[in-house]
């Protein structure tokens, strides 16, 4: 079994920066924090870099390719919110440490003709993009009342959802007014369900409305932040429902109009990204051309100030100019580039990328550098907890203690 140390590096364990310390890994773990490099050990020199856990990315759909490009960004882990990673279809990802990770809720509680159908164009099979896969079809939840959506909820958990996610959402954001849209009673039976099974709680809304829909139902975390501006109240709601918000600031930005040209544009980001994903990069849904980013740098500033969990997420999805603006693992940095310019410290927008992510999801096993957990592992020259586009100047990568090839 090899061993590793990495050695004279600054270590942001996740939640705090340590200084300079030895890392070492071992059989896939983190083995020691601190210390001499043992004997024997392969050393790899550290100095002038940072160590941090690999990143997680808390909201993505996603594809083996996708993952691989994660991957080679530091983002070791994706959690995906709507596909067909669940836990009975992804062992040959679980094993394959050329790929990040994944998490999956299965597929989401929506009507039938509910969102996301809007944004694919008539024909388009989402899944036959992503790539097939072996066994049974994935199972398909049923929102056509309280009764079928609490029926759902354990077919959803034994075909191995990881967590549960909810649609709340009427199309007006997409530019598709009038869409099917859960009910209140629909939504809260299945959340009473599934917290009856002890299930994680998610949903995706976009406005204000929404999201006092999900609060109502009890919904743990929001895998999306509002457009509108921030109010007081719903910021109250939200922290005094406990609530974790997963702002995907690069999603709102790129409804709004904006693409990801500038990030492609970075020479360390444009050397591992593909022509495809390069034009996806810098192409936007575009669908929201009325708001405004700064209104939701706000709110998530508004949110840090009341304590909420913030966690890093993107949306990303296929290589699709029509769901442009976002880049696997690329976006990751970008929206660490946007909780920095909403307000918080880049150690908090670190944490909200490491370990607050690992924490509200229940992954005991990552998020953090410390003895016995995986060894997934980013290494960047810089002190991204100074500068947060330090995250960017990736030096090496390691998931489960295999590093990455160059």
């Amino acid at each position: 079994m090899s061993t590793t140390a990495i050695t004279g590096a600054r270590i942001f364990d996740g939640e705090k920066p340590l200084g300079i310390t030895t890392v070492v890994i071992e059989g896939g773990k983190i083995v020691q924090l601190g210390g001499h490099a043992p004997a024997g050990a392969e050393v790899v020199d550290g100095t002038g870099a940072t160590l941090l856990p690999g990143l997680i990315d808390a909201h993505v759909h996603t594809y083996r390719g996708g993952l691989a490009l994660a991957l080679k960004f530091g983002v070791t882990t994706e959690l995906e919110m709507q596909g067909t990673h669940t836990r009975d279809r992804r062992g040959e990802i679980s094993e394959d440490d050329s790929v990040a990770d994944v998490r999956s809720c299965g597929f989401a509680l929506t009507p039938p003709g509910g969102h996301p159908s809007e944004l694919f164009p008539e024909g388009f099979n989402p899944g036959k993009q992503a790539g097939r896969h072996r066994g049974e079809p994935p199972y398909h939840p049923d929102a056509t009342s309280p009764e079928a959506a609490a029926a759902s909820i354990p077919q959803l958990i034994a075909r191995g959802s990881d967590y549960i996610k909810f649609m709340i959402d009427d199309g007006s954001v997409e530019g598709h007014p009038g869409l099917p849209m859960l009910d209140q009673a629909t939504l809260n039976a299945g959340v009473t369900e599934a917290k009856k099974h002890g299930a994680l709680t998610v949903a995706h809304a976009l406005t204000i409305d929404a999201t006092r829909m999900a609060i109502e139902a009890g919904i743990e975390g929001l895998v999306h932040l509002f457009v509108e501006p921030p109010t007081d109240e719903i910021i109250t709601l939200i922290k005094d429902a406990g609530m974790f918000v997963v702002p995907c600031a690069v999603l709102n930005a790129s409804l709004m109009g904006i693409t990801g040209g500038e990030l492609a544009d970075d020479p360390r980001v444009a050397s591992r990204l593909d022509t495809d994903w390069d034009a996806t990069l810098r192409s936007c849904f575009g669908h929201y051309p009325q708001g405004k980013l700064q209104d939701v740098l706000d709110s998530i500033k508004a949110l840090a100030d009341a304590g909420v969990d913030l966690l890093v997420g993107t949306d990303v999805s296929q290589p699709l100019p029509f769901l442009g603006g976002l880049a696997h693992g690329a976006s990751v940095h970008q929206e660490l580039q946007h909780l920095v310019a909403a307000g918080l410290t880049p150690a908090a927008a670190l944490r909200a990328a490491t370990a607050t992510t690992a924490r509200r999801f229940h992954l005991s096993d990552r998020g953090r550098i410390a003895e016995g957990l995986r060894a997934d592992l980013l290494l960047v020259d810089g002190d991204p907890t100074v500068t947060i586009t330090d995250t960017l100047n990736t030096r090496a990568v390691w998931r489960r203690g295999t590093r990455l090839a160059a």
